[in-house]
């Protein structure tokens, strides 16, 4: 079983859930609040996610980005995404030094300002 798989289900198990009772699933209630509550907890598990590495704690590390992978995954489904479309841009990169794929993000970015 691959880690593919594990987000696949994981999106479906959000999906089924977004609907939901927001009294029964913490996945509906964060739907039925809207996406500046989604982005609230991605912050949040953000910045957990950081100060869990400061402090060193390679278990707290996995627990907390477990956490945002997790909240991450409400965003998507939020704007109609799925796991398997980071997984194709995270492909597309792959072969990329970073320094590449900056100034090509950066050129695009100029390119559409006019200048």
């Amino acid at each position: 079983m691959s880690g593919n798989d594990t987000l696949a289900r994981l999106a479906a198990v959000i999906d089924a859930r977004r609907g939901g009772d927001p009294d029964k699933s913490y996945v509906a209630r964060l739907f039925s609040k809207g996406g500046d509550a989604i982005l609230k907890k991605v912050g949040e598990e953000a910045t957990e996610t950081v100060m869990a590495a400061k402090d060193g704690d390679r278990d707290k590390v996995v627990y907390e980005v477990a956490d945002l992978w997790f909240h991450t995954m409400l965003l998507l489904a939020h704007f109609d995404l799925r796991p398997a479309d980071v997984l194709a841009e995270l492909e597309r990169r792959e072969g990329l030094s970073g320094l590449e794929e900056f100034a090509a993000r950066k050129l695009k970015t100029r390119e559409g300002e006019g200048t």
